[in-house]
């Protein structure tokens, strides 16, 4: 069977290979959705009294939940459905075009992959495609993008812009509620900036498999655009819920070296997904990155306690990845408190 699930066709039944043991399958297709996610409007941003009460919701929601929605993001409706539209034509393009993206090296500026990027040596396969590029700076990047469809360079390069802006943004009211320096997550705190698509094709029996393996970003934030189509699940209160999505609106997700350099004010949530019975799922992730080589560490205004994480480089947190997950990575780098 072809590697890449996009080039699939009537898929009756999993393939034995996409059926994970029973102490990780969802086990059910049904979950109850979470129903208090926090609702960010953008569009109180501008009067002063109105502003500071959006700083203080962001703040809460970033402490307290750990991902939030936001609605009036300044992202056009019409630039958000052309860039789902393009990539859709992207993944429904013949399989010899695509196959000249696929990779698995993590090096690569732009490649295309099915699961994981250890699709090999890994004994159970996640029911996905992904297109991953950077994104930031364009010039830098852009002739690596996919060629076709053809107005697929164009389209996602004013999408990743206002994306972009958008995150730093969000990032700039952060600075404003903790009290950091304004233009604190500019520069070397966000200089990669990675445009990723999870597609998903209809899958015989969700109950058996999952799109994504749980995990946690990395990062320093996350914005996911995705349609109604459920699937995203977050880990809250010891059980996993449903996230469902408001018309034209997006996602925020705290990553973890945004949680080290609030001091752990901010939670990052532990997230997933899992396929759909019957339709296609695209959902668009864009992350906001720190160089290799700057120092990630609590931001000295957060620290009304001890700072709670050791500095670290962002080269030196993924080289402390073992394979045990991004949320044992991170507690590898707490301070050890004296007995």
């Amino acid at each position: 069977m072809e590697v890449l699930m996009s080039n699939w066709k009537d898929v009756q039944s999993i393939p034995p290979n996409y059926i994970f043991p029973p102490d990780r399958r969802p086990g059910k297709i049904s979950f109850p959705n979470c129903k208090d996610i926090p609702i960010i409007d953008l569009r109180k941003i501008d009067g002063h009294d109105d502003r500071s009460e959006t700083i203080q919701q962001i703040i809460k929601a970033c402490r307290h939940f750990g991902f939030f929605q936001v609605i009036h993001h300044g992202i056009s409706e019409s630039l958000m459905e052309e860039a789902m539209s393009v990539i859709r034509e992207f993944f429904q393009m013949p399989g010899e075009y695509k196959s000249t993206y696929y990779s698995t090296d993590m090096n690569k500026r732009c490649r295309l992959f099915s699961s994981t990027t250890v699709y090999e040596k890994e004994p159970f396969h996640f029911w996905r495609d992904n297109l991953t590029h950077h994104c930031h700076p364009l010039e830098e990047n852009i002739q690596s993008w996919p060629e076709k469809p053809l107005r697929y360079r164009v389209v996602v390069s004013d999408y990743s812009i206002e994306v972009r802006r958008f995150l730093l943004m969000i990032l700039g009211l952060i600075c404003e509620g903790l009290g950091l320096r304004p233009g604190y997550f500019e520069g070397e705190l966000t200089k990669t900036q990675l445009f990723s698509v999870n597609y998903h094709i209809p899958c015989p029996d969700p109950s058996l498999t999952l799109g994504m393996p749980e995990h946690f970003d990395p990062n320093i934030i996350t914005m996911v655009h995705q349609l109604a189509i459920p699937g995203l699940q977050i880990f809250k209160d010891g059980e996993w819920l449903g996230v469902k999505t408001l018309p034209n609106a997006v996602f925020v997700i705290p990553g973890l070296q945004l949680k080290v350099i609030s001091n752990d004010l901010f939670k990052s949530p532990l997230h997933r997904v899992i396929p759909h019975a019957t339709e296609t799922r695209t959902t668009i992730s864009s992350f906001l990155v720190p160089s290799t080589d700057v120092l990630i560490e609590p931001a000295e205004v957060a620290l009304g306690n001890p700072p709670v994480y050791k500095a670290f480089t962002y080269k030196e947190f993924f080289a402390a990845n073992s394979g045990k997950g991004w949320g044992v990575v991170l507690e590898s780098f707490r301070q050890q408190i004296p007995e």
